[in-house]
């Protein structure tokens, strides 16, 4: 997983990849961390998905640009183009339909 902090990294990182997933969260936000080791489970499944984690207390500016209004939200990407969210803590299963969609 890669730490989002600046526009650069976003584009660097994520923005160029055929697909990609975007996690918005807060340390503080309980959801979020119960959904960390299926995140960490997702990417040991597909290591060709990056996937972006977006500390929103941090880089307000970016969870702005997204229309981000509640943690956790994992906005799917293809080629830079935004395909979905969701929001809310999500299963292992979940995510794995989520990003095959």
């Amino acid at each position: 997983m890669i730490e989002i902090k600046t526009p650069a990294e976003l584009q660097e990182q994520i923005l160029t990849a055929d697909v990609a997933l975007l996690d918005f969260w807060a340390p503080w936000c309980g959801p979020c961390r119960m959904m960390m080791p299926n995140l960490e489970n997702l990417q040991s499944n597909n290591p060709d998905l990056p996937i972006g984690k977006v500390n929103v207390d941090e880089n307000q500016e970016l969870a702005k640009a997204f229309g981000i209004r509640g943690i956790p939200t994992l906005v799917l990407l293809k080629k830079g183009e935004v395909q979905g969210t969701l929001v809310g803590a999500q299963s292992l299963e979940r995510l794995q339909q989520f990003v095959k969609a």
